[in-house]
């Protein structure tokens, strides 16, 4: 297959080339940032210009979109709600009039209600049948795109795959992780979560295969959390009062990835505990 990889200059997007080179797939890096390295094709574009979009995307199967502003707080509430929106808008438009089999793009956990000031979770492990409570003009702009992905799925039938993504880091980035260790709410805000930029690209290749149909969104989390202390505790001191969902082993994500594994298969690989002592502070 011939993927278009949007954003592929980024952190994330990166990883997702390399991965989707390794298993064999022909890929298109579309970015208006120029790539610091050269992994494949590359072609610069502004997606917020639909007629740039439509003539970049021709001739290739499916889309993996994940340009995009990516933090609230990099510009002003309304030019990144502005540019979010308008970008996917002109993607999934795009894809739906060329006919591509998919669309795999990035959503985001503050869909969830993060940094979970005014809104409590209202249990853990929280996952996709949860509220949403979007926070930012950011992640407003995520939750009418997953909205979007639905309706241009219902004109269409094309498979509309969201993933919403956790904080993603690179391996280096693990020696940040024991800064958080003293103080459990400096990462309260993603209940202390985080994902590899390995397991993002994973789980964009599993998107992009498995026989999904309609349009679905999924948590996609790493296995553990950024600290090292159990989550039960955290959740409990941090979070007194939200209920656990179910049962969870000593250091298991408070981000739910059960659906992500039971219809993507997705199985996180990577860990910052194979990087860095997880010794007690």
């Amino acid at each position: 297959m011939k993927i278009i990889v949007t954003g592929g200059s980024g952190k994330a997007g990166k990883a997702v080339i390399r991965d989707l080179l390794d298993h064999g797939y022909q890929v298109l890096n579309a970015d208006k940032m120029l790539p610091l390295e050269m992994l494949t094709r590359f072609k610069q574009v502004d997606l917020t210009d639909l007629g740039q979009v439509y003539e970049v995307m021709q001739g290739f199967d499916a889309v993996v979109h994940l340009a995009a502003i990516p933090s609230p707080d990099r510009f002003t509430p309304a030019y990144t709600f502005q540019h979010n929106t308008m970008s996917c808008y002109n993607v999934f438009s795009a894809a739906v009039s060329l006919k591509m089999s998919r669309v795999v793009w990035a959503s985001s956990e503050t869909t969830l209600g993060l940094p979970f000031e005014r809104e409590k979770p209202l249990y853990a492990p929280i996952d996709e049948e949860h509220p949403l409570f979007p926070e930012s003009s950011y992640a407003l702009s995520k939750v009418l795109t997953e909205e979007m992905a639905r309706q241009f799925h219902r004109w269409s039938g094309i498979s509309f795959v969201g993933l919403r993504f956790s904080n993603i880091k690179e391996p280096e980035q693990y020696q940040e992780f024991p800064a958080y260790w003293n103080d459990a709410r400096i990462r309260k805000w993603n209940l202390w979560g985080y994902i590899d930029a390995r397991d993002v690209a994973q789980s964009c290749r599993l998107a992009l295969e498995k026989d999904i149909h309609g349009a679905q969104v999924f948590i996609i989390a790493a296995a553990d959390t950024v600290m090292n202390r159990p989550s039960r505790d955290l959740l409990a001191e941090v979070f007194p009062g939200v209920s656990l969902k179910k049962e969870i082993s000593p250091f298991e994500t408070l981000l739910s990835i059960d659906k992500a594994r039971d219809y993507l298969g997705f199985q996180p690989l990577y860990s910052w505990r194979n990087h860095i002592s997880e010794g007690r502070s």
